[in-house]
């Protein structure tokens, strides 16, 4: 078991020595509620702390909490900026936030093509999420050719991994088949 009281010690410490990391853990902890009181706004202003730091993890968490209004006014196009950051240094998770962007058209223009380049880039660290939007847009033909059994594998890849909307679909796929 972990010891979160004595992990949030070390990341107070680690904030105060304007430790990116520390600040950024500690961002997560409010967010999520771990071993603190939920407070957005403080893991806005420990997020805030490790983007200025240029800390990758925080521009996406930090992006988020713009593009859902966790803790600051809701702003897309600041969520852009920041998911832009991370994606630059690999980011899954940012890759995946950048691409639904354009995907829905919230912050940037909407363009299916740059959203499934995004959702490739993660598909291909691994990230079942990524497959979950990439077969998406396979089946629909939204920024790629349409390719129905393209579509089915990487829903396959995905629920190989837990990812619960890509088992749905393939379950209704199995039962109208």
């Amino acid at each position: 078991a972990r010891d979160i009281d004595k992990a949030l010690e070390l990341y107070h410490l680690g904030a105060h020595k304007d430790n990116a990391d520390a600040q950024h853990n500690l961002g997560v902890c409010y967010a999520t509620g771990d071993g603190v009181p939920k407070d957005s706004k403080k893991a806005v202003k420990f997020y805030q702390l490790a983007v200025a730091q240029g800390h990758p993890h925080a521009h996406c968490n930090l992006g988020m909490c713009y593009r859902n209004g966790d803790g600051v006014p809701p702003d897309d196009k600041k969520a852009v900026e920041l998911f832009h950051f991370a994606v630059d240094k690999g980011l899954a998770l940012a890759q995946i936030n950048l691409g639904i962007c354009y995907y829905l058209g919230k912050g940037v223009s909407q363009d299916y093509n740059k959203a499934a380049e995004l959702f490739q880039l993660a598909a291909d660290q691994g990230d079942a999420n990524a497959q979950c939007n990439l077969a998406n847009c396979y089946y629909l033909g939204h920024g790629v050719p349409q390719d129905r059994q393209k579509s089915l594998q990487l829903f396959q890849l995905a629920a190989n991994q837990g990812q619960e909307e890509a088992r749905r679909i393939l379950n209704e796929a199995i039962r109208k088949a």
